[in-house]
């Protein structure tokens, strides 16, 4: 038996926003960047979207119900982490992953160079292949909030297979 999931985020970038780090975290990797994404946690949109993807395939709502933005101990939390636990979640229903695809729109920074890392980071907290992790990056040709650089969105299809 097989079961999908369909996962959505974005996140605000901003300039000025008391945000000191240089970087920004999509896929468990610092890229460096000159704005900030506004978050909770991290902020790493790829990671959450996978969380979606992962939880919904299992029937068991979204991330903002596991790790709520209002509970102060998730404050600048690595969202790798959340990845692991979700992933205990999916285990103990008896499924692994088949395989994860993720689509980054990104007006910038420029992601390719960051792509490989990304696949790996995913792989290992998925417990599963490099091979069955993709993850691509496009633009929105300047068009919307996200072609003007001011936000990032990240939408991810997870495929588990009975264990």
């Amino acid at each position: 038996m097989m079961r999908i999931g369909h996962g959505y985020d974005i996140h605000r970038l901003e300039e000025d926003n008391n945000i000191t780090k240089q970087y920004i975290i999509l896929g468990g990797v610092q890229i460096p960047y000159e704005r900030g994404i506004v978050a909770h946690s991290d902020g790493d949109v790829v990671i959450h979207a996978i969380c979606d993807a992962l939880l919904g395939a299992c029937g068991l709502g979204d991330i903002g119900q596991h790790f709520p933005d209002t509970d102060p101990k998730y404050k600048n939390h690595d969202s790798r982490e959340f990845l692991r636990l979700i992933l205990q979640k999916v285990l103990a229903q008896g499924y692994v992953i088949g395989n994860v695809d993720v689509s980054i729109i990104a007006q910038a920074p420029k992601l390719a160079p960051h792509i490989l890392l990304m696949r790996e980071n995913l792989a290992l907290d998925l417990q599963t292949s490099v091979n069955n992790v993709n993850v691509k990056a496009t633009t929105h040709e300047r068009l919307d909030a996200v072609g003007q650089k001011l936000g990032i969105a990240v939408h991810a299809v997870a495929l588990l297979v009975k264990s």
